[in-house]
């Protein structure tokens, strides 16, 4: 008799869930059931178990995703169902949607207990933010009995995800489970985070000091994501895709030089975790893989979204205040800064990003300071400094 598969319950069938966890998971072994709450997405997983993922490369590769399905996910006890048996948990969601799964999630671990007692389960938290684990240990304390042992029952695992998924790509396939991604297929994982065995997962590695990983995922790579869109618009707005700027020699060094920046923040923020050649390598392949034509990753996607992108806790003001407060150099690091708030991009049908009209409503009538110290949550003295230095560069 064939053993059953082991199960991954994965909260998300967007993007990331389908193309990354889900893909990695499936061909490994496991039943991937996904939890979301498009119908549409529900019903196709449940019609046709499977999708391909489109690898958008200069050797192109369809990749066939099987044994899948879904689950509504304001269906409360079919997903509870469903985690209680599960082998393995992973979210991907985005913050706020964290928030939400928070009382199904909770009820499912009580009812796991009553089931199971005293078994363990782990949650892959395949966020692109800081301390998820934190955020969703907190959020579950807030509402789970006392008597409930989280600490001891659940590994919160905190991932690094650098797989980049453009919105759309211009391509023949037009299933609504196809998705179209870069061939960059690693996941790395919290290797003290596990309460259970680590799978063995092709593609996931499991490291230690991950605090440090996230960092370098947000120090360098979003940063570097967001400067080459940044710059990329300031200098030619007329441009859609990222590829298209980055053919720019001027604009591709000054992202390396300003990666650079970033990444000697982060080395002062995690000593001994990375050599300075590691940082190196890793910057350069990230240039590449931005420039990556097959991918069409549009100069919109990359940069949309200011009033997260530019948050106290994201990609351009944790680097430039850690390099800022350690005595660093960041000089290039606000010339990125100056560039965000000057960008306007457009999507396909020339619209900006509602968030973006906001943002640029508040900047005319509030002025670049008072619009740092809210959005950003610096002090009026930190936002001066930054904005003094971009004026003597005359970036505004």
């Amino acid at each position: 008799m064939t053993a059953k598969p082991k199960k991954l319950v994965l909260f998300g069938a967007g993007k990331i869930g389908r193309s990354f966890i889900g893909q990695l998971f499936s061909r490994s072994g496991y039943e991937v059931v996904f939890i979301d709450i498009d119908q549409q997405v529900v019903d196709a997983l449940n019609q046709k178990h499977s999708y391909k993922v489109f690898i958008c490369d200069t050797n192109p590769e369809t990749i066939v995703v099987e044994n899948v399905r879904g689950v509504q996910g304001k269906d409360m006890e079919k997903v509870i169902c469903e985690i209680i048996s599960a082998d393995i948990l992973a979210v991907s969601i985005g913050k706020n949607g964290l928030k939400h799964i928070v009382p199904t999630l909770s009820r499912a671990l009580l009812e796991r207990e009553k089931v199971y007692p005293g078994r363990k389960i782990d949650i892959i938290l395949a966020e692109n933010m800081r301390n998820a684990d934190r955020f969703l240990h907190d959020a579950l304390t807030d509402v789970l009995t006392e008597s409930y042992p989280l600490d001891q029952r659940v590994g919160l695992v905190e991932t690094s995800i650098g797989k980049m998924v453009p919105f759309t790509v211009n391509h023949q396939d037009n299933d609504i489970l196809s998705v179209y991604a870069e061939a960059y297929n690693t996941l790395i994982v919290n290797k003290e985070a596990f309460k259970n065995p680590i799978p063995v997962i092709s593609g996931m590695q499991a490291k230690e000091n991950m605090k440090a990983w996230v960092d370098r995922k947000l120090f360098i790579h979003n940063f570097g994501h967001a400067a080459a869109a940044y710059l990329g618009y300031t200098h030619h707005p007329e441009r859609t895709f990222l590829w298209e700027v980055l053919e720019n020699e001027s604009i591709r060094t000054f992202v390396r030089e300003a990666m650079q920046q970033s990444a000697a923040a982060l080395q002062h923020e995690h000593p001994g975790v990375f050599s300075s050649v590691h940082l190196q390598e890793h910057i350069n392949d990230l240039i590449e893989r931005f420039s990556n034509r097959n991918l069409g990753d549009t100069i919109f996607r990359v940069g949309c979204d200011l009033p997260r992108k530019l948050a106290f806790d994201d990609r351009i003001i944790i680097p430039l205040m850690s390099a800022y407060k350690n005595g660093l150099p960041y000089n290039n690091i606000t010339k990125v800064l100056a560039s965000a708030l000057r960008f306007k991009a457009t999507d396909i049908n020339g619209k900006m990003y509602p968030p973006d009209i906001e943002f640029h409503e508040r900047l005319k009538e509030s002025g670049a300071l008072h619009t740092l110290e809210e959005i950003s949550g610096l002090t009026e003295s930190e936002a001066m400094q930054f904005l003094n230095q971009i004026n003597e560069t005359n970036e505004l």
